[in-house]
């Protein structure tokens, strides 16, 4: 089986094919076991690959644009088993270029559903979606089937992606799941164009003795999910028989609902007053609009019933950052 990570650069799709690799096998559309032989890593640039001495499968690394005509004609073929559908123009970057969020995040998904299906293979495609998808959020919170009201670019392009992912796999050309991620924290490197890229710099810069600004008011909550558990729940929901997750391939994944204080206070706990007392409070109007559309309380019996598990102390997962993902390289001031 082949396997094909579109932003395989990126955190998530650096641990995921770390996590495959570990896995050797992945279900395919019949939900028969198969070994991996191959992996391909697609993202704007270049992705590190494994060393070759880690496994026998084969990795590939390939630099290009998901959008540009004719890529994914080439890197899907009758061999590719499973897509994990990562790549994205984030959240800040689609509000702030329009034409480049929606290029991107609705016409490279298109071209790859298209891919998929010029094939008549039924790869198995898992995607990953966005709490932005939300908007009107009721007081109750939200469950896999509240209406998607997006208020921002970023989001409105992740509800017709899932849209298009459900319709493709209604008409069996693929067999598409949609994982709504939680705020993923602590992710390491450098802050992105992300709304929620703070949710990480508050936590990573500061433990590199470094200043961070949290542009949102300390009361503000943000749903989160540490990098281990998200790629966690990318492998399942992966493996996931298409008659458990029923006529609504979608869930929304398990998170810890916490408001911005708390995290610095978790901070505090796990490094002391002085690495907490390097995060300062500057809001920012822009991003204040768009995380304040992104609902904090959440219904996930669902997902919780088909397996998924979220994180149950924002302490112990800043303890794992520490001992898993430490900054090798310091990060420049004011990064």
């Amino acid at each position: 089986m082949k396997v094909l990570i579109t932003g395989g650069a990126g955190f998530l799709g650096q641990r995921l094919v770390r996590a495959l690799l570990a896995r050797g096998t992945l279900c395919d559309a019949q939900g028969r076991s198969q070994p991996i032989e191959e992996i391909t890593l697609l993202d704007l640039v270049p992705s590190p690959l494994p060393a070759r001495a880690q496994s026998a499968v084969v990795c590939h690394s390939v630099v290009g644009d998901i959008a540009e005509p004719g890529l994914l004609n080439d890197l899907v073929d009758d061999r590719t088993g499973s897509v994990f559908h990562l790549s994205a123009v984030v959240s800040g970057t689609a509000e702030a270029d329009f034409g480049l969020g929606w290029r991107v995040n609705l016409d490279g998904t298109r071209a790859l559903l298209e891919a998929c299906r010029a094939r008549a293979t039924r790869p198995r495609v898992v995607f990953t979606s966005s709490v932005a998808v939300y908007g009107a959020v009721p007081a109750t919170g939200v469950d896999d089937d509240t209406a998607l009201v997006p208020r921002s670019s970023y989001g409105a392009q992740k509800a017709i992606a899932e849209l298009l992912l459900q319709d493709y796999r209604r008409k069996g050309f693929v067999d598409g799941r949609v994982l709504r991620l939680p705020t993923i924290s602590v992710r390491p490197g450098r802050p992105n164009g992300a709304a929620s890229s703070f949710a990480s710099a508050i936590i990573r810069e500061p433990l590199a003795g470094l200043p961070a600004v949290c542009p949102v008011d300390p009361s503000t909550p943000i749903w989160l999910l540490s990098p281990q558990r998200a790629v966690t729940a990318l492998v399942l929901g992966h493996e996931l028989a298409a008659e458990d997750l029923g006529a609504s391939p979608v869930v929304n994944l398990p998170g810890l609902s916490l408001p911005v204080r708390a995290m610095v206070a978790a901070l505090e706990q796990v490094a002391g007053a002085e690495v907490a007392g390097l995060v300062r409070w500057e809001r920012d109007a822009a991003i204040e609009r768009i995380v304040a559309s992104w609902p904090a309380r959440w219904d996930t019996r669902r997902a919780h019933a088909l397996g998924f598990v979220g994180d149950d102390d924002f302490g112990a997962v800043i303890r794992s950052y520490q001992v898993e993902l430490p900054l090798t390289v310091p990060l420049a001031a004011g990064a």
